[in-house]
Formats: C-alpha cells, structure tokens, sequence
C-alpha cells in the first residue's frame, strides 16, 4: 500500500500542478489580454501586460509537461486494473502534448510581433494588429484540435478509476462524463461557432478531473480489496 500511496499522491500532485497552471494561462491570462472582436485592444493590452502574457507562455509549458508526467504516472498506478485501457489512457493524453507546444509557438510570433513594433516600421499599425490577431486564432485552433484529446483520455481514464476499486467510483464516472463535455465544446466550436456553449457542459470535467487530483494528492489510495489477476488474496 505504501508504494501504491506513493504513485497515486505522485500522479495527484502532477495534476494538481497541471491544473493550477492551465487554469492561469487558459483562462486568467486570456480574461486580462484579450478583447473579443477588436484585435487592436487585445495587442495593446498585451503591450502594456506584457510580462503577464510571457508568464501565461511560461505556465502553458509546464502545465503542458505536466501533463505528459502525469498519465506515465497514472500508468503505472492503474496498468493492474487494464493494461489496454491503461495503455489507451495513455496515448490518447501524450497525443495533446506537442498539439499544446506547437500552439504556444504562435504566442511566441506575438511576442515578436511587438519587438518589431518597438524598433521597426516596416508594418502599419493595422497590419501589426492583422499579424497579432491571426497568429492569436492560430494558438486557439491549435488548443481546439489538442482539446479533442483532453477529453478522449478521460474515457479510459475515468473507466480505471471506477474499476480500480481504490479510487472513488463517482470520480470515475465524472471523468467519463467529462470526456463528452470536451467533445461537445469541439462539435460547437467547428460547427456552431455563432454559439455559445452552457458553461455546465464542463462541470463533470472540471468536477472529476479537480475531485480526483485533491484525492490523489491528500488521501491517496484507500486500502482496497482489488487483486491483479493471478494473484491470491
């Protein structure tokens, strides 16, 4: 129990670092830079939030690396329950990665965007915004493709943990849940971008995936009656 306690906190806190990361450079940075509809406000507000915005670069990358220690690690906790869902479980979520890294490289084009501004003026001002604005959309079709495989790897994910038997069975099923809310918001996007999707649509994600990195992370694996096959109780 000791060395399975040891893996479930370590995946716990993995999450837990993931989570807190992508929260900050998904949602609090973008809520202070961006201005929907005016490409001109956003790159301003960029300009004067500049440090804000590298930091947001900053927690991308490592909420991005944490996620890819993290289903190594789930791996390792839960190849005894399925080794095919576990394995599934698995490239479905390092798939995301480099979708992820290759999508902050467009951060980085804005970043330089603004140093050709301070010293150049080879661009108009309305072609500088043009510039920011596209490289902008680029990065966010880039997370709307990486977010299909955000929500396939709670699939098998969340069927472990509700087969593992010392994880807690809800969790389990929010995660799988969780794994058609992410889909949802991909169909709307591609297809009914004139609409916006009901926050809730999320909750079960954000419920599971929240539920079972403070579980992981505080209380770790409960003592349990689960035996990998071919072993005697």
């Amino acid at each position: 129990m000791d060395s399975i306690n040891k893996t479930a906190r370590t995946a716990g806190l993995a999450y837990l670092v993931n989570i807190v990361t992508g929260i900050f450079s998904l949602l609090y940075v973008p809520s202070h830079v961006m201005v929907r509809g005016d490409a001109a406000a956003t790159f301003n507000h960029i300009v004067a939030s500049e440090s804000l915005f590298r930091l947001g670069i900053v927690a991308g990358v490592v909420a991005h690396v944490a996620f890819l220690v993290l289903p190594l690690v789930l791996y390792k906790l839960l190849c005894p329950v399925n080794r095919p869902m576990a394995v599934l479980m698995v490239a479905l979520a390092v798939v995301a990665v480099p979708i992820d890294i290759i999508a902050i490289v467009n951060q980085l084009d804005v970043l330089t965007l603004i140093k050709e501004a301070s010293h150049q003026h080879a661009f108009t001002a309305d072609q500088t915004y043009a510039r920011a604005q596209s490289s902008l959309a680029s990065y966010s079709n880039g997370l709307i493709i990486a977010q299909i495989f955000w929500g396939l790897w709670l699939l098998p994910f969340g069927y472990l943990v509700f087969k593992s038997g010392f994880l807690p069975k809800f969790l389990g099923i929010f995660l799988m849940l969780g794994c058609i809310g992410y889909l949802i918001i991909f169909i709307a996007d591609i297809l009914f971008p004139q609409y916006d999707v009901p926050g809730f649509v999320m909750l079960p994600a954000s419920i599971g995936e929240i539920g079972i990195a403070l579980w992981m992370a505080i209380v770790g694996a409960r003592r349990f009656l689960f035996v990998p096959k071919g072993q005697k109780t």
